[in-house]
């Protein structure tokens, strides 16, 4: 009863604010306008050059429209920057009143601090469009901090141009994708776009090779010191399949000094075959290429019998939180579910992610490659968070720096494995 009340509060808040708004409209003052409105900041990864970009522009604008007395003040920070500077801010109290984070281990400390505001007695009002599977990497001990928005996953984009000149089918097996690799390479093409100097791309390869060589329940219990350990035959077939790679020089020149951003353009260019990366891609394909009939998708093939190829990598941990001390937290509260339920819509149609919210509304124009990947998930046997995100932040910090002294060289297979077991078994 309590929380219907506080529910029903809530909404007579929204509306009296949104009222207020709307005799504004006829002020000659847009000054005074200006001045009486609740002004909410929010922090974001959808820079200009992001999939997401769109999708957060046009929901703020729908939101906006709605909450006439409500403006929302947005700033985007690059994917990798932004992790520092997200910590740095929960640290120094300096957050804004509603910030994109990721779910799971990567906010795990945030919620603990008591920075960030619980959200369940506003998540009432949408359950139905929304599942408490959707949410779940953004729940802790039973509470509710944050709404998402998409369910990313781990997808193989490939150029079928290429592959079809010659005469190549896309890989289901780690045996047919290095004799795609081969048959490449020995034609000069480069076989897989990467980038290593954001390291992030470089763990989108081999946190999905370790799932289809160890499987969803052996990952999930040795990234969350749940008594599985690290150095197991599983884990280290996986390191070794990167390292393969590596020597096998499959990646485009120049991948250490690359971002995600450009090595995507390699790929989108015709300048490589094959990218793994996630289903947020097929928005950036369907915008940027030329022609979007030359590009297709598929899962990341499967290592071993542990794994199936309806095993992702990924899952909706996109998650919009809103800061504890936020001065207005009905309304920051009420604008964080209402702009995450429309991003979920425009980063659908734009091709930007899969839909985490209920899709009732016309879809026949969704781009190809996010239709089929939608399709591909709608079977799916498991999603597992990558790595740095369901890790814990210090945990996520020292595998990342592993996987850069690997794809170095300075450390092999053996000691990367080992070094992992050793991190996670403190």
């Amino acid at each position: 009863m309590r929380r219907k009340i506080a529910s029903v509060l809530l909404y007579i808040i929204i509306l009296g604010i949104s009222l207020v708004g709307c005799q504004n409209e006829g002020s000659d003052d847009s000054r005074e306008d200006e001045d009486t409105k609740t002004v909410l900041t929010m922090w974001t990864i959808a820079t200009e050059n992001d999939a997401f970009n769109t999708p957060f522009v046009k929901a703020i604008e729908d939101y906006e429209a709605a909450y006439p007395n409500i403006k929302i003040e947005m700033e985007s920070f690059e994917n990798q920057a932004y992790k520092t500077k997200i910590k740095a801010a929960v640290a120094s109290n300096e957050l804004p009143d509603i910030f994109f984070t990721w779910g799971g281990g990567f906010s795990k400390s945030f919620v603990e601090s008591g920075k960030v505001l619980p959200l369940t007695e506003y998540y009432e009002h949408y359950e139905e469009e929304l599942s408490e599977a959707a949410v779940s990497y953004a729940t802790y001990d039973g509470i509710l901090y944050g709404t998402t928005y998409v369910a990313p996953v781990s997808m193989l984009f490939y150029n079928q141009t290429i592959f079809k000149e010659q005469g190549l089918q896309p890989p289901k097996t780690w045996e047919e994708l290095i004799q795609v690799c081969e048959i490449l390479k020995d034609k000069g093409i480069t076989p897989i776009a990467l980038s290593a100097k954001d390291t992030w791309g470089l763990a989108m390869i081999h946190d999905v090779l370790a799932l289809k060589s160890a499987g969803h329940e052996k990952v999930q219990k040795a990234l969350t010191k749940d008594g599985q350990r690290y150095s197991t035959p599983e884990f280290l077939v996986a390191a070794n399949k990167l390292g393969t790679l590596i020597d096998m020089e499959v990646f485009n020149g120049r991948a250490a000094e690359l971002s995600n951003d450009e090595a995507q353009t390699t790929f989108i260019e015709g300048k490589a075959a094959m990218y793994i990366m996630g289903s947020w891609t097929g928005g950036v394909i369907s915008t940027d290429a030329e022609n979007l009939a030359d590009f297709d998708v598929v899962p990341v093939p499967v290592i071993s019998e542990r794994a199936a190829e309806t095993d992702f990598m990924g899952g909706a941990v996109d998650t919009l939180m809103v800061n504890a001390k936020t001065k207005d937290k009905d309304i920051a509260a009420n604008a964080a579910f209402e702009i995450a339920k429309s991003v979920s819509k425009y980063a659908f149609l734009e091709g930007a992610g899969i839909a985490a919210w209920t899709t009732n509304y016309d879809t026949s124009d969704v781009n190809p490659l996010s239709s089929k990947i939608a399709n591909y998930t709608k079977g799916a046997t498991s999603f597992t968070l990558w790595f740095d995100t369901l890790m814990e932040a210090e945990d996520a910090a020292e595998y990342l720096r592993l996987l850069q002294e690997f794809y170095a060289g300075d450390i092999d297979a053996e000691g990367f494995v080992i070094s992992m077991d050793i991190r996670l078994s403190e």
